[in-house]
């Protein structure tokens, strides 16, 4: 089994802000969000991460060794990086959710983060056996509603039609005949610690 994990929240999603590449730590909510995370997953086989210091906290929660893979960063927002999603120009917000190939200032297109972000998961598919093990990624936001896309063989346009809890996970089974959704945005596990939206 593959689960999808995305990490625990920080100052910057609390805030309401675009939170790409910037790098801050997990605020002590997010912390308490990774631990629960963990205790609801149980043992796991194996731990990929992001590189982001958000995602590697969240993932040193499941007490294993971490493999670190540049393939499940978070969307490259460019100038767009740590601003308010309220100051984010309404226009181009408009065309961004129509087209998939539109660029950020200086940042990356979804075309581009689904591309490699389902290099990962074939490379993941290929090097698991059917049933075999679980394997936890955890990643950000875009990169979670990437794999919920490659599991359900649709293209990227289904990321703004998605909404990823912090914290959440979602559990995509490998089989000889292709990825199968379990689960999506599972969150029960955060209940006692507070649901941070954002």
């Amino acid at each position: 089994m593959l689960i999808v994990v995305r990490h625990g929240r920080t100052e910057h999603n609390a805030a309401g802000r675009l939170l790409g590449r910037l790098d801050p730590p997990l605020d002590d909510l997010g912390r308490l969000q990774a631990a629960a995370l963990a205790r609801c997953v149980g043992p796991v086989d194996r731990v990929v991460t992001s590189p982001l210091r958000r995602a590697r906290e969240t993932a040193a929660a499941f007490g294993r060794d971490v493999e670190v893979d540049e393939r499940w960063i978070e969307l490259d927002y460019g100038d767009l990086d740590g601003q308010p999603l309220s100051q984010v120009d309404a226009e181009f917000w408009t065309r961004w959710r129509s087209d998939v190939s539109l660029r950020p200032p200086g940042g990356e297109t979804l075309v581009e983060l689904g591309s490699r972000v389902r290099g990962a998961l074939e490379d993941l598919a290929s090097g698991s056996a059917p049933g075999g093990g679980t394997t936890v990624v955890v990643t950000h936001v875009s990169p979670v509603k990437a794999a919920i896309g490659w599991a359900l063989g649709v293209d990227d346009r289904v990321t703004w039609r998605m909404w990823v809890a912090q914290a959440s996970l979602s559990r995509i089974e490998i089989t000889a005949r292709g990825p199968i959704l379990h689960t999506f945005n599972e969150v029960a596990h955060l209940d006692g610690v507070a649901l941070a939206e954002g």
